[in-house]
């Protein structure tokens, strides 16, 4: 969804007083001078290798480029360091932004990213799964599991918060880009191409507070208390002689073959056949329960444990001060790029429209003239076939 030019420059009359911590484009080698791969995080063998890349379809210009995964079944890491520590009690809205292409089709993997707490003291060579992180967000696709992880770290509960309900997430070989804002007031939104997927209210979506009301400790269900909706009829009586009617009876149209030698084959009996009077295991008829109550409900009172927190949106309260890439993908391919770390929306589209929204409708051109070029080759190859199948058959 591009944006309007009008509303592009009300974008940019409004942005003028956005910070932005972050931005990456990865157009050329310089990169490496940003970024750094983990050392000490898993052995050499495991960690599969970055490299600069413009894709099978690209629809940018020559010197736009995006950061590609290259190895199968490998792990991926990579932090860089913001231009400018972030810090929620700035009471800021808080924007990360950045485009995903799985141009490989991918199966299994990960392509989330993360804000990193640490200051002076993160250790950009262990930066790993065990490294704390303030937010995950991003694409993780395996097999029928396609989702947009949005994952929130508790200060008070110190646990990492998965969103409630699942965001499904695009897996198709094309760009995309994704951005989550996170706001002071407690709320939040996920656009993917800058369509509006999910927003809400954190203590909706997120498990940062206790519940407001609590089962009553000192209320149980009744030991006379009669939840049983049917009852056994006690007026219905099993019928004189039901027991004696036998599951099989002897097949009543079956007859003794022809051929049958009583004195070489035995007696001959007739094949057994399902009764039709047999009803199976006798048992009363159900009838409504007089005394039926009803299922009991625990009743609830408040929570005493219960108490509102101003500050959920604080994932960064004592500063986040890297971004990092931490993966695991059995088919590599992915392309990172655009990625942009701010306080405004506005700033983030902008920023979007000059660069992955320049380049989409393009790209999607290029991929839809490759599938059909792919689709008419397969088709002469079916054809190609079917000839050489038929100078086999006059051979013959």
């Amino acid at each position: 969804m591009k944006i309007p030019t009008l509303a592009i420059a009300a974008l940019t009359i409004g942005s003028t007083a956005a910070e932005v911590y972050f931005k990456e484009q990865f157009n050329d080698d310089k990169w490496v001078d940003t970024w750094t791969i983990p050392k000490n995080w898993k052995p050499e063998s495991e960690m599969g290798e970055w490299k600069i890349s413009e894709g099978k379809f690209h629809g940018g210009d020559a010197n736009d480029k995006g950061l590609q995964t290259t190895q199968d079944a490998r792990f991926y890491g990579l932090s860089a360091k913001l231009s400018k520590e972030f810090n929620s009690s700035d009471s800021k809205d808080l924007v990360i932004q950045y485009s995903v292409k799985h141009e490989q089709g991918i199966d299994c993997g990960g392509a989330y990213i993360k804000l990193l707490p640490g200051g002076k003291q993160f250790d950009a060579d262990k930066f790993g799964g065990d490294t704390p992180y303030a937010i995950m967000f991003g694409p993780d696709i395996c097999g029928s599991t396609k989702r947009t992880h949005v994952i929130l770290h508790s200060d008070k509960k110190n646990d990492n918060l998965l969103i409630n309900k699942d965001i499904p997430c695009l897996s198709d070989e094309l760009s995309h880009i994704h951005t989550l804002v996170l706001k002071p007031d407690n709320t939040f939104e996920v656009f993917t191409d800058n369509k509006s997927v999910r927003k809400g209210k954190l203590e909706d979506e997120f498990n940062f507070l206790e519940p407001k009301e609590i089962k009553d400790p000192n209320e149980s269900k009744p030991t006379d208390w009669d939840d049983i909706p049917k009852i056994p009829d006690p007026n219905d009586v099993k019928p004189d002689g039901y027991d004696d009617i036998p599951e099989e009876i002897p097949d009543p149209t079956a007859t003794k073959p022809s051929d049958w030698d009583d004195e070489d084959d035995g007696e001959w009996e007739p094949p057994m056949v399902d009764n039709p009077e047999y009803d199976g295991p006798w048992a009363p008829k159900m009838i409504d329960n007089p005394n039926y109550q009803g299922k009991w409900v625990h009743p609830k009172i408040p929570n005493p444990d219960y108490e509102y927190d101003e500050k959920m949106y604080a994932v960064c309260k004592d500063g986040c001060s890297h971004v990092g890439f931490e993966l695991w993908q059995v088919k590599s391919g992915t392309i990172f790029d655009d990625i942009i770390i701010t306080d405004s929306l506005e700033e983030a589209q902008k920023f979007a429209e000059e660069t992955f929204f320049k380049k989409k409708d393009i790209e999607k051109e290029l991929y839809d003239a490759a599938q059909t070029i792919e689709s008419m080759e397969g088709d002469e190859y079916d054809e190609g076939e079917d000839d050489d199948d038929d100078g086999f058959a006059e051979e013959l």
